[in-house]
């Protein structure tokens, strides 16, 4: 008697086979295809980052910054003109996230810097372009290989009343005040003196020569390495630390001391 449910033949494929080989197509197909695609996504953008033009820091620049500083470049009621001020302004300014500003205060503080450094080039390159200033320095004005000791005395002379003896920075009026150089980078140090920004004075060729711009970083590139070698640095601040240092704990030491002793003859 003939069974109701034949068995397959043999090599006869199950009715899931068909189904199992059309979605491991789909699996390899759809995997090759977004790696293609994410492939092709990087390459792209590695050239967009890498070819920007005069032309892309103009539209930067105008998307970000005319607000404050004009289309073009002329300023307005809340920003200055950016004529002279080139692309070395432009950078040390944008790069240490200064600019673009976040708000109204005494001075721009540091922040997350907000662009690429590509992106950064490009608008400075356009600010150059058409409005001319100091540029970058050659490398050998930041490769550290000045003369140290010559640099402590210029910085001493020349900086030391604001950014501290130590390059700790310090207190100015009316809510300034002098920014740390321990992690300012060379350039941004040359940037400084040569462009002057906020509260600081511009250092030409005529008041610094260039070599003696060098001697000056290569000190300040020296100083984060020095150990303290009288004890507790106290913040580098000098005098005033130091004198709270005694007032508090010296001071307090004595007035303790004579408490304990008079409440021991109790």
């Amino acid at each position: 008697m003939a069974s109701k449910n034949p068995r397959r033949n043999g090599g006869r494929r199950s009715k899931w086979a068909a189904a199992a080989l059309i979605g491991i197509g789909l699996l390899v197909t759809g995997g090759g295809y977004a790696g293609a695609t994410a492939a092709m996504a990087a390459g792209d953008t590695t050239q967009t980052t890498s070819t920007l033009t005069v032309e892309d820091g103009k539209k930067l620049f105008q998307a970000n910054c005319a607000t404050c500083h004009g289309l073009d470049l002329q300023g307005t009621n809340d920003g200055p003109s950016l004529y002279g001020v080139g692309e070395l302004s432009v950078e040390f300014q944008v790069a240490t996230g200064r600019m673009p500003l976040q708000m109204q205060g005494p001075q721009a503080p540091q922040k997350p810097v907000q662009f690429t450094q590509e992106q950064i080039e490009a608008m400075a390159a356009w600010v150059q372009s058409e409005a001319p200033g100091p540029t970058y320095p050659e490398s050998e004005v930041l490769d550290g290989e000045g003369d140290v000791s010559h640099g402590a005395e210029l910085f001493r002379i020349n900086c030391a009343m604001c950014h501290n003896v130590a390059g700790a920075g310090g207190a100015l009026t009316e809510g300034k005040y002098a920014p740390p150089l321990t992690t300012t980078s060379p350039l941004h140090m040359y940037a400084a003196m040569v462009t002057g920004p906020q509260n600081m004075p511009v250092f030409n060729d005529m008041t610094l020569t260039t070599e003696e711009k060098r001697d000056i970083i290569s000190y300040l590139m020296m100083r984060p390495t020095e150990n303290s070698p009288g004890g507790f640095s106290l913040g580098s601040l000098g005098p005033v630390s130091e004198g709270l240092f005694i007032w508090i704990f010296g001071i307090g030491s004595l007035v303790a001391i004579s408490v304990w002793i008079t409440a021991k003859s109790n």
